[in-house]
């Protein structure tokens, strides 16, 4: 009763009004699982390919009805009468009916989409919740969430040149108390940006979006909330940095217009650590380009054993490169996300290898979200200890929060909040 009968796409729209592809399998047994797939705009460079139909008359050209259509007409027939609990074969069939490196022929967004709603068939057949389905009896700690509360980037229309400035409440006692304490530092950040004359308004990911260019002055922001709304700042609640800096590295070349200085790769090493020392900086994203590795290493020698050095752009989700990653020692966690790679399967497959490296793993969303809450329970599932899903306003974000409230929930006197030495184990807290 678990066997795909049905398989169909249609174009939907993200969190930005630029559409996207929704999937839905059917199973013989009369159950549907549905997923949507997220799309980013800050992209790596070695990310598999989003198929966009590049029609200018329709939404600027990123309509997806070409992805759509190869669900419909190419992959559909190809995956009938396969049961849904073989994830693994339905998703090495998705790979090789593409047959290329970066899913290009078929694009990744439709392999993903078939991919994630037949997890999700497959754990409504058996009953089970999607983070027990794909964890097992083990799945059971709930994530350090990285909050977004200041945006800049390519996220937001200001002169921030770097992309996230998050909290990080590595001090509650249990998800729901992190989730408060972020809320309750997001307000009060509101009420300080006003006072300062800054519009609230916020980016793609729910972070206010100040006219502010300065790092500093993001993270001095960042402080004042935490202290104003009544938590200890490196105790109780840390900060983070997504630099997302790879579109900022020229010629060997960091040039940041907003703050108008420009650092080879030494200098900007040299930045970080400046800012380690003034500010309870737990994990820095993405500190340098994509593939400047030889810079990478060199940060994590410098760094790493101050602050979690979080590769996104660089790994892209991609086991080739973590394992490369690994080798050179650049860095000691990985961001994973599954739009990245194109299949649940090649997504568990990055998380395992990042763990057994002892390496952070950060389950991630991106810009353009959508209602679909399955990273909440994929990052329950894999027990990597944190979440990044974005602020605590706009709802498509909201969303992973409330599912991961569930959880916690459902598994009371069985989940774990982990503490911050187990999952920042390298580092030095007040907080143990």
């Amino acid at each position: 009763m678990s066997i795909i009968t049905g398989c169909w796409a249609r174009e939907v729209l993200d969190s930005r009004g630029i559409p996207t592809v929704e999937v839905e399998i059917e199973l013989n047994s009369g159950i549907i699982g549905r997923a949507i797939v997220p799309s980013g705009s800050s992209k790596g460079t070695h990310e598999v390919l989003e198929l966009r139909d590049g029609d200018e008359s329709r939404y600027n050209g990123k309509g997806v009805l070409k992805a759509v259509e190869n669900v419909n007409s190419v992959i559909a027939p190809e995956i009938l009468e396969l049961d849904a609990r073989d994830q693994a074969g339905l998703d090495q069939i998705l790979i090789e009916l593409d047959g290329t490196k970066d899913k290009s022929k078929l694009g990744a967004n439709a392999i993903l989409g078939v991919s994630a709603a037949t997890v999700r068939a497959a754990s409504i057949f058996l009953g089970l919740p999607l983070y027990q389905y794909i964890g097992g009896i083990g799945a059971k700690v709930m994530p350090i969430p990285h909050v977004n509360v200041i945006n800049g980037g390519a996220h937001a229309p200001n002169r921030l040149d770097l992309q996230e400035f998050t909290l990080v409440p590595a001090g509650a006692k249990s998800f729901r108390e992190a989730i408060r304490m972020s809320s309750e530092i997001f307000h009060a950040l509101k009420k300080y940006l006003i006072s300062k004359g800054h519009i609230t308004s916020v980016g793609d990911e729910g972070g206010f979006a100040p006219n502010i260019a300065s790092t500093e002055e993001a993270f001095q922001a960042l402080i004042t909330g935490i202290e104003l709304a009544r938590y200890i700042p490196g105790d109780d609640v840390y900060v983070g940095l997504d630099a997302a800096i790879s579109d900022l590295h020229v010629d060997g070349i960091y040039n940041l217009p907003g703050e108008n200085k420009k650092f080879d790769t030494d200098s900007i090493i040299e930045f970080y650590s400046d800012l380690l020392h003034k500010y309870p900086i737990i994990s820095i994203e993405d500190p340098l380009a994509e593939d400047d590795w030889n810079g990478w290493v060199k940060i994590n020698k410098e760094l790493g054993d101050k602050v979690q050095i979080v590769g996104d752009d660089i790994f892209v989700t991609d086991i080739v490169r973590i394992q490369k990653g690994i080798t050179l020692g650049v860095s000691n966690a990985a961001l994973i996300k599954l739009n990245q790679i194109g299949t649940v399967s090649e997504t568990l497959d990055a998380i395992e290898l990042a763990q057994r490296a002892a390496w952070g793993t950060v389950i991630s969303h991106r810009s353009g979200e959508t209602e679909d809450d399955f990273i909440a329970d994929l990052a329950v599932s894999t027990n990597t200890g944190q979440i990044k899903t974005g602020s605590v306003q706009r709802s498509e974000r909201i969303v992973k929060y409330n599912r991961l409230f569930r959880i916690e929930e459902q598994l009371e006197g069985i989940s774990v909040f982990p503490k911050a030495k187990d999952v920042f184990p390298h580092l030095k807290f007040k907080n143990t």
